[in-house]
């Protein structure tokens, strides 16, 4: 029974992974680096797949409630891992996260700290998930 309850779960896992990266890239490839493919790529996706495809954040600001400590928001930066129309990687990818999905993204030339001179895109919601 032991056996069969991990792989079982060793499937899940396995099928999260090979779902989250075809939602990534209907190729199945790469995670998109150019501005608009990463932003759509990431409207797709939910925390965990977020994490699994881009691993943890170098930086996280979470948001939470002050009467039950749930966290309704987040601010996550990664580094040097998306590139702009020229080919030049941004310093930092800043994902606005409200509840489990990503709202906006801001692509930036700095280490994070100043936000006002970065690309910013809203990510639309999927019309299904409404």
């Amino acid at each position: 029974m032991k056996a069969q309850t991990w792989l079982n779960g060793w499937l899940a896992v396995a099928l999260l992974s090979v779902s989250a990266m075809a939602l990534a890239d209907g190729s199945g490839g790469k995670f998109p680096e150019d501005e608009q493919g990463f932003v759509d790529a990431v409207g797709k996706l939910n925390r965990s797949q977020l994490v699994a495809l881009l691993g943890e954040p170098a930086r996280a600001e979470d948001v939470k409630l002050k009467d039950s400590g749930r966290v309704v928001a987040s601010i996550w930066h990664y580094h040097n891992i998306n590139k702009d129309a020229q080919g030049a990687y941004y310093q930092t990818t800043e994902l606005d996260l409200i509840d489990d999905q990503v709202s906006v993204v801001v692509f930036l030339n700095n280490d994070g700290s100043d936000n006002s001179s970065g690309q910013s895109y809203e990510v639309q919601p999927n019309p299904a998930d409404l």
